[in-house]
C-alpha cells in the first residue's frame, strides 16, 4: 500500500485534476489525501475574516464566487449530465451550510469548520469523476479518524484505531479518497492542521498503516538546493535524509510541512516529492541514509522576531532560563533559534500573536529588546564537529550581509544565521554562489 498526496494546484483545474488519475491508477491500493483546491483555503479565509468583522454581505458576495468558481469547474470536468448534476448537488451543499454562517452566531469553532469545506469538497468532486470513470474507489472522512488531543498533537493510537476501522470493509477498493489538512479535537470539535498541514495528513497516515512510502505530489521537481523563486540557479535534490529535510521544511522549504517528516522517520517509511507536471522527473526522496554532503541546501523563513533578554541576575546564575522558557510555554509559543552569553540572552520566534504578554512578563527578569521584520537563512549539510574550515567558507560567503544571530551546535545538519529581511535574497544569492558555484 502506498499513500498518494496531491496539493492544491495539482487540482486547480480539471484538467489537473484528471491527469492525478494515470498516476494514482495502480495495482495495489492506494490512499489518495487531497488538499483544497489552489486559491479556496484563502477565500473561505477572506470569508471567515468578513464574517468576524460582521460584514455579512460581503461574505455573501465572496461566497457567490466561490460558488461561480466551482460551477464552471463541475461543468469543465463531468462529461454527462447525472454526474454534472450530482457534482453541483454536492457543491451548493457545502456552499449552503458556509452561508448559514451569514444569518447565525458566528465563532473560533464555526470558522474551522468553514475552512474544512475546501478539502471536502475536493475530496467528494475527485471521487464522483472516479465514479464516472468506472474507477474502483471509496471516499473516507478524515473527520472520522484523524484527531488531535488536548495540546493539540496527532493522537497516534487514535488515528490508527479508527483509520483501520474505515479501511476494514472496502479491501476491494483499488483507491481510497480522504482529506489532508482536516481532523476534530479532543472535543469531537471540526479542527486542523495548520495550513500546509495537508503533508502531516498523509505521513500520519502512511505511519499509522506503515505502507511502502509516502508520495507528496506537487507542481515542483522535488526539494531544491535554494529558493527558485529568489534564486535564479538551483536544482532539485535526488536524496535527503530525514534530518536534512526536516530541518529545510522548518527552516523554510515550502515544499513540505515541517512536521511531517517526523510520522515517517519513526517507522522508517520513504517519502518521494515528486512534479504533478512532470511526473516522470526523478524528485527528491527522503529516507534515512545520509549522504555526507557537506553543504546540501540552503532555505530561509521569514517573518521572525528576535527577543533579547539582558539581566545581570544571569551571571554565574541558575534557572533562569527556565524561567525564560517557561514564559514560553504558558503562552505556547515555539522558538525556533537561541544564543546566549553571561548576561543575556536571545531568542527568535515566529509566532508574535502573544507578543504583548510574553513582553510583560520577560521585563520582570530583565531589560527586554524586541526587532522585527527578521529572517532566518538556515543552511543543511553534514557539519562535522571535528571538520575545520566549514564556518570559515560561510561567513566569508555572507560577508556583506550584516549578521543579527548564529545558531550552531543543535545539529550537524543546520547553520542558522538571523539577519534582517531586506538582506535575504542577497545571502540567498550569495550562498548559492559560494556554496554551489551557481
Amino acid at each position: 500500500m502506498k499513500v498518494l498526496k496531491f496539493g492544491g494546484t495539482s487540482l486547480g483545474s480539471p484538467e489537473r485534476l484528471k491527469g492525478i488519475v494515470n498516476i494514482v491508477r495502480k495495482e495495489e491500493q492506494v490512499i489518495v489525501v487531497l488538499s483544497a483546491m489552489s486559491g479556496t483555503t484563502n477565500k473561505l479565509v477572506s470569508i471567515c475574516e468578513s464574517l468576524h468583522d460582521d460584514k455579512r454581505d460581503d461574505a455573501k458576495t465572496k461566497i457567490k464566487e466561490l460558488s461561480d468558481f466551482y460551477k464552471q469547474y463541475v461543468n469543465d470536468l463531468f462529461t454527462t449530465e447525472s454526474y454534472q448534476n450530482q457534482g453541483h448537488e454536492l457543491v451548493n451543499s457545502h456552499l449552503t451550510y458556509i452561508e448559514s454562517f451569514t444569518e447565525d452566531l458566528f465563532t473560533i469553532h464555526e470558522e474551522k469548520a468553514i475552512l474544512a469545506q475546501g478539502e471536502l469538497i475536493s475530496t467528494a468532486l475527485f471521487h464522483l469523476y472516479l465514479q464516472e470513470i468506472n474507477e474502483s474507489s471509496a471516499l473516507i472522512s478524515a473527520l472520522d479518524f484523524m484527531r488531535i488531543d488536548k495540546d493539540l498533537e496527532p493522537d497516534a493510537y487514535y488515528i490508527k484505531h479508527n483509520l483501520e476501522r474505515e479501511l476494514k470493509p472496502l479491501s476491494d477498493k483499488k483507491i481510497i479518497v480522504t482529506q489532508g489538512y482536516i481532523c476534530r479535537n479532543a472535543f469531537g470539535e471540526i479542527d486542523n492542521l495548520k495550513r500546509g498541514g495537508s503533508d502531516y495528513s498523509a505521513t500520519l497516515i502512511g505511519a499509522a498503516l506503515e505502507v511502502e512510502n509516502i508520495e507528496i505530489w506537487t507542481d515542483i521537481d522535488g526539494m531544491h538546493n535554494n529558493d527558485p523563486r529568489v534564486v535564479e540557479k538551483t536544482y532539485s535534490i535526488h536524496h535527503l535524509s530525514y534530518d536534512e529535510a526536516a530541518e529545510l521544511a522548518y527552516f523554510g522549504a515550502k515544499i513540505l510541512h515541517p512536521a511531517s517528516v517526523y510520522p515517517a522517520q519513526l517507522k522508517g517509511i520513504p517519502i518521494k516529492l515528486k512534479n504533478t507536471l512532470n511526473p516522470s522527473l526523478e524528485g527528491t526522496t527522503i529516507d534515512a541514509n545520509n549522504q555526507n554532503r557537506k553543504f546540501t541546501a540552503v532555505a530561509a523563513k521569514d517573518n521572525i522576531t528576535a527577543i533579547s533578554i539582558k539581566s545581570g541576575r544571569m551571571l554565574l546564575a541558575y534557572g533562569f532560563l527556565r524561567k525564560v522558557f517557561e514564559i514560553f510555554e504558558r503562552y505556547k509559543t515555539p522558538i525556533d533559534v537561541i544564543t546566549t552569553s553571561e548576561v543575556a540572552v536571545s531568542i527568535t520566534i515566529d509566532d508574535d500573536t502573544n507578543i504583548r504578554g510574553i513582553y510583560e512578563e520577560l521585563r520582570l527578569l530583565g531589560q527586554v529588546e524586541i526587532e522585527k521584520n527578521l529572517s532566518i537563512v538556515c543552511v543543511v549539510g553534514t557539519f562535522s564537529k571535528k571538520e575545520k574550515g566549514d564556518g570559515t567558507i560561510l561567513f566569508d560567503t555572507l560577508k556583506n550581509i550584516p549578521i543579527r544571530m548564529v545558531s550552531y551546535g543543535g545539529s550537524e545538519n543546520n547553520i542558522s544565521f538571523i539577519i534582517e529581511s531586506e538582506y535575504k535574497t542577497q545571502a540567498l544569492q550569495d550562498l548559492n554562489k559560494g556554496l554551489f558555484n551557481l
